[in-house]
């Protein structure tokens, strides 16, 4: 008997989770399908350099057929329209898939509707949260050049992914003075968080320290547990102080479920996100696993403004590996397989950067985090792009254990 995998979503979960069960379990055996609205994968951790012009999209992207076809993999370009557990079926505009095993990875709605005027397709704000929106920031930054003044960079209230406003604010302070443009460009970060550098996981280390000195170099002034309300054409509009002037504001807003996962009766929480076990597995409903931005974790930590809990690409690929052990696991009758998410990852700097790794990513932690800061990590980010962009263009995958 063939078992019918179906995997929706050609992202890191997405592609990790199918290519991992490939790998551990035969065409024979398996036949495994990937459904993505998107016919290219775009490596995300790279959106930052297409909104500072260092990178293009076409050069951090590819097609995802051939990989997947290389691997036996069936790919099919279309947008899921609905699930329906009861029959063990997922929906397209086209056609009906049947599943035994269902694993989604749709990662997330970005819920710009949070704060208003959070475009930046319907308001003044920006945010790199998507390979459309890292474009048009990257024409904002290029107007900014030429027509100079004060920036706000920061996340909204219950933002997870704070790391790309960290990157951003150092990045743009490093192409400012690299164009003689610093002292006429005021920078301001504004983050939910209680301190910079608690990322949603409570901190890890030092990190703390290195970025209070970071904006301190760097004369980046910073507010903490500070909630944005609106961005105006001209302003930021933070709760309890003065608004802060900005020609240019990138605010990470708070993410949300995509409407087929959110939509789909008794599989999702009230915010879209799939609740899970060790194993990923969506509880009462036979066959289902959800990995990456899709699943429900509940925060680290009771904060004055809210912070979510965050979900990197590095654990996203840990969670899609167990989820396909965990099936090649039950289809051979076998015990079940399950880890505690670790974080490694590099955050860029423009000139430099910081390299953390945390084990386990929610505290307490029995390993003390390490973190370390240098021109070599810079580097290191570089490198890893190229060679993961490389072995996935080829359907092959680099071992998580590496980290990013």
């Amino acid at each position: 008997m063939v078992v019918r995998v179906v995997v929706i979503g050609g992202s890191f979960g997405g592609l990790t989770a199918a290519s991992e069960l490939r790998r551990r379990v035969s065409a024979e055996r398996a036949q495994i399908t990937l459904i993505a609205k998107d016919r290219r994968f775009t490596f995300v951790p790279s959106l930052t350099w297409v909104a500072t012009g260092e990178r293009s999209l076409e050069r951090i992207s590819f097609d995802l057929a051939a990989p997947l076809k290389s691997q036996g993999i069936t790919f099919v370009p279309a947008e899921v329209t609905s699930i329906d557990p009861g029959r063990k079926v997922v929906e397209t505009d086209a056609a009906e898939y049947p599943y035994d095993f269902l694993v989604i990875a749709t990662g997330h709605r970005s819920a710009n509707e949070a704060v208003p005027g959070l475009g930046p397709f319907d308001g003044p704000g920006h945010s790199p949260m998507s390979p459309r929106e890292a474009v048009e920031l990257g024409s904002a930054v290029r107007r900014l050049l030429e027509r100079p003044g004060p920036v706000v960079i920061g996340a909204a209230p219950g933002a997870s992914c704070l790391g790309p406003a960290y990157e951003l604010a150092f990045e743009l302070d490093h192409l400012l003075r690299r164009r003689r443009l610093r002292h006429v460009v005021p920078l301001s970060f504004v983050t939910p968080e209680p301190f910079v550098g608690h990322m949603g996981m409570g901190g890890a280390g030092r990190i703390r320290q290195l970025l209070e000195g970071a904006f301190e170099e760097r004369d980046i002034p910073y507010q903490t547990s500070a909630a944005i309300t609106r961005i105006a054409d001209g302003a930021v509009e933070v709760q309890g102080s003065a608004p802060l002037p900005s020609v240019l504001s990138i605010v990470i807003p708070p993410l949300a479920g995509v409407p087929v996962v959110s939509d789909t009766p008794g599989l999702a929480n009230a915010k879209g996100f799939v609740p899970v076990d060790a194993h990923f597995r969506r509880g009462g409903l036979d066959g289902i696993y959800a990995v990456g931005v899709a699943v429900a974790l509940p925060p680290a930590d009771e904060t004055p403004v809210p912070v979510n809990f965050p979900k990197t690409g590095h654990m996203t690929e840990q969670m899609a590996v167990v989820v396909a052990r965990d099936i090649a696991a039950r289809l051979g009758g076998r015990e079940a397989f399950s880890a505690p998410l670790s974080a490694r990852c590099v955050m860029d700097m423009g000139d430099r950067g910081i390299y953390m790794a945390v084990d386990p990513v929610r505290p307490p932690r029995d390993r003390i985090p390490k973190v370390s800061e240098g021109c070599r990590w810079r580097v290191v980010k570089l490198g890893f792009e190229r060679a993961y962009l490389w072995s996935a263009r080829h359907g092959r995958r680099l071992p998580t254990s590496l980290g990013w």
